[in-house]
């Protein structure tokens, strides 16, 4: 189980201190000393877990699709994708480590991977940007997606970032421009193309990886054109407001699907991804799987145009 505890995972938090603090006294006391007390606590710790998971509003959503302990891009590579061999560079100004991708082998089949990575600890956090891509990033996902096409691969994105980085050198460079021409990439791959969003699908950000043939979400993920902190800056010029407006904006992915934005939910274990990563990282392996089979039969044609209809659809009765 995740040792940092959200907000409202507090009493949960306090339950499952009380099993460990009763594990260590058994351990004095002698073996089964307190197993009967250990186990109610652990019954009731499920119910309590079931219950809260069960009536999530968006902003708690929020707050899990931002939990530090929830997987990464390198965590999915690393349990997914065999022979990963990372590919660095936009071949034209430097090497972004928002945006990672790379060549791999994905259940027997040869695949490009690219997704943000937001770092764990200060360090790598530093090193990846908190997962807020400047333009080279983009131009990366650019390159690999070319190589995809080049090498007819199907390309597998994983979708994690609060959006670009907006400081001053990323503005000198185009960000703007960098992530239309993602954006325009992805439209037109002549290879399938499945995109996840694992946690936060924050902006154009977000969306310059992310215009695949199929959008896929995790149930407890958020995906959005911006953040609710940023929202409510510019709407009622207070960023503290943000929890209201997360539960304004449709954010959620069972408000994304019946809006025809995503195309299926990826349910997360009870307590979300966090809670058991190994078990999140094969459901989306599973996920995606299915739908590369699908889009497999469909030649290079097809798949644009399939593509072009999927997001054309999006608004329409």
């Amino acid at each position: 189980m995740a040792s940092h505890y959200l907000e409202f995972e507090r009493p949960i938090g306090e339950l499952e201190t009380k099993i460990e603090e009763l594990s260590r006294l058994s351990q004095t006391a002698g073996a089964g000393a307190f197993d009967a007390e250990i186990s109610a606590l652990r019954r009731r710790v499920a119910d309590m877990r079931r219950e809260t998971y069960s009536r999530l509003d968006a902003w708690q959503k929020t707050q899990i699709a931002r939990h530090p302990e929830r997987p990464h891009f390198v965590d999915y590579v690393g349990q997914l994708v065999e022979e990963f061999v990372e590919l660095r560079g936009d071949r034209a100004f430097a090497d972004d480590q928002a945006i990672m991708g790379g060549l791999g082998r994905f259940r027997g089949q040869g695949v490009v991977i690219i997704g943000q990575e937001k770092g764990r600890d200060t360090t790598s956090r530093i090193k990846h940007n908190f997962g807020a891509a400047r333009p080279e990033g983009y131009r990366k996902a650019v390159r690999l997606m070319d190589l995809a096409e080049q090498f007819n691969l199907p390309v597998i994105s994983l979708i994690d970032t609060s959006g670009a980085y907006p400081g001053l050198g990323s503005e000198e460079r185009g960000v703007a421009e960098a992530i239309a021409r993602g954006t325009e990439r992805c439209l037109t791959l002549g290879t399938p193309m499945v995109c996840v969003i694992t946690g936060e699908g924050m902006s154009g950000g977000a969306l310059g990886i992310a215009c695949g043939n199929r959008v896929l979400m995790m149930e407890h993920a958020i995906y959005s054109v911006i953040t609710p902190e940023g929202c409510a800056a510019i709407l009622v010029k207070d960023g503290t407001k943000a929890e209201g407006a997360a539960k304004a904006m449709k954010i959620t992915a069972q408000d994304l699907i019946g809006l025809r934005i995503i195309d299926s939910i990826i349910p997360e274990p009870l307590g979300g991804a966090h809670a058991d990563p190994t078990a999140a990282i094969t459901a989306v392996g599973d996920a995606i799987e299915a739908e590369l089979k699908a889009l497999n039969a469909l030649s290079p044609a097809e798949l644009k145009k399939q593509r072009a209809q999927r997001f054309l659809a999006i608004g329409r009765n």
